[in-house]
């Protein structure tokens, strides 16, 4: 599980750096939805994408 993450935090799939920086939006249980800049709203399950915090 990634750790610290939390809505409103900014992060990067490093396997897909294409869609560019997102924003959590939400947090339930192993999903995340994020905002990406580049690929718009997705649902990612941080139990098979991780996501990287960006500072």
């Amino acid at each position: 599980m990634n750790l610290n993450l939390e809505p409103g935090d900014f992060v990067i799939n490093p396997s897909n750096k294409s869609w560019g920086i997102g924003q959590i939006q939400s947090i339930v249980k192993n999903k995340i939805t994020v905002n990406f800049e580049n690929k718009g709203k997705l649902v990612i399950n941080i139990e098979k994408i991780i996501l990287e915090k960006v500072k």
